[in-house]
């Protein structure tokens, strides 16, 4: 769902008649529900089955796609985007599905592959997404996706075996709120800070900072968390966490921003006025870079260890964001970038969940997951947001963004894609489990 959207953002601005600061909650909202929901998800599958909630997320992805077809302004289209982040819990859980039900020495060859096909999907979906909604449109282009994701709801249920291993723990509600309160806090003065009154972008920061430090300190206090921060407390899974959230950052906001880049006019001294479907073409060659990285970092894991593959793969993704940022006259130089974020991206995403599965017990596996993942995600959304400001802070007369501005925003993702390479130096120096 990642995918659809984001070559589509420039389509849904001009449909939907909004700008491209309000267009990009198209990919914030999402981002935020999923931030909320993975750590919900992951405890109720720990505690009532890894298979069950698998579908029951697959089910509301396809119920937030059904409400997406029927968007006509940018309120339903949000409101369609919440419900499918509320889904994409589904990630971390195939994670605790193949934990659960596969031999311990193939787990992490297991997960590398499903990281490997997770960025196939992403490149596949970018490259449909970005011809279709010239046909389509951007409502209806989730039409297909909600059938989908009925079908492989039904598929899972009848296959995918349910999880031996249970906790009893209930869902705590109160975090939750508290979670949900300094994000949204947060992405609305990150945003909206160039546009509302300052003394309101004040009193949300005030907001964010006040629910952030309630939500820390009720996680450690109740017997179950939502989030459970006392799994920081090991060292790969710390260490992995703060790599991933400022990964997340750098990841999102990435492939976000880079199309519409591609889909600028020329005549605006930049971009290259490309269709969304050939945006997404562009983007082939990083899906493809991360479809290979990622089935090869088990066996460069094996030989080099974790940290140095981690601190490789974000190394990787610096250099492709400084080549976008200095060097995008020709369409060659941004596959070459590409290349570069794909290998960088395939490295960081199998080896990070690996780092969580060295760490944690198997009971524990569906929570150390989700909070890796809902880091991540929250990295990504408040990278978006960061970004967002960045790129859309002074426009030129046609409305599109001035080139300086995408080459600050590149250069703030390059820095923080070097920042989480030296975090990734923290990480234990073990291998994946033959």
């Amino acid at each position: 769902m990642q995918a659809v959207a984001i070559p589509t953002l420039p389509i849904a601005e001009q449909e939907l008649g909004t700008d491209q600061a309000t267009a990009s909650w198209i990919m914030t909202a999402f981002l935020l529900a999923g931030a909320v929901a993975t750590p919900i998800v992951g405890r109720l599958g720990d505690a009532y089955g890894k298979r069950r909630m698998f579908v029951s997320c697959l089910v509301v992805l396809a119920l937030g796609c059904g409400v997406t077809v029927m968007a006509h302004n940018i309120e339903v289209a949000v409101l369609g985007r919440i419900l499918q982040g509320l889904g994409g819990g589904v990630i971390p859980l195939s994670f605790g599905v193949i934990r659960d039900s596969m031999p311990r020495e193939r787990v992490a060859q297991s997960v590398a592959f499903v990281s490997s096909l997770l960025a196939v999907g992403m490149a596949v979906g970018i490259v449909i997404a970005g011809f279709a909604v010239e046909a389509t449109g951007f409502a209806r282009l989730f039409a297909v996706p909600a059938v989908f994701c009925a079908l492989v709801a039904l598929l899972a249920w009848r296959f995918v075996p349910e999880s031996p291993e249970r906790s009893n723990q209930r869902v705590p509600v109160l975090p939750a709120i508290l979670l949900s309160a300094w994000m949204v806090s947060l992405l609305l003065a990150i945003t909206r800070g160039s546009s509302w009154p300052t003394e309101v972008v004040v009193g949300l920061a005030v907001v964010a900072v006040a629910c952030f430090g309630a939500w820390v300190l009720t996680e450690l206090r109740i017997e179950a968390p939502l989030v459970d921060l006392r799994l920081m407390s090991l060292r790969g899974v710390w260490s992995a966490n703060l790599a991933a959230v400022v990964g997340g950052v750098v990841a999102y906001s990435n492939f976000t921003f880079l199309p519409q880049f591609f889909q600028t006019p020329a005549d605006n001294g930049y971009g290259f006025g490309v269709s969304a479907g050939e945006a997404g073409w562009m983007m082939l060659p990083s899906a493809f870079a991360g479809f290979v990285a990622g089935i090869l970092s088990w066996r460069l894991a094996q030989r080099i260890g974790l940290r140095v593959t981690m601190v490789a793969g974000f190394l990787a993704q610096a250099a492709a964001l400084l080549i976008v940022a200095f060097a995008h006259t020709w369409k060659w130089e941004m596959y070459v970038a590409g290349l570069l974020t794909g290998l960088g991206a395939g490295l960081v995403n199998a080896t990070m969940v690996n780092v969580i599965i060295v760490a944690v017990p198997a009971v524990y596996m569906g929570v150390a997951s989700g909070l890796n993942a809902n880091i991540r995600i929250i990295g990504g959304a408040i990278g978006v947001a960061i970004t967002t400001a960045i790129v859309t802070h002074r426009a030129l007369p046609s409305g599109y963004p001035n080139e300086h501005a995408y080459v600050v925003g590149f250069v703030f993702l390059a820095v923080c894609s070097i920042a989480s390479a030296g975090l990734s130096l923290l990480i234990p120096g073990g291998k994946p489990a033959r």
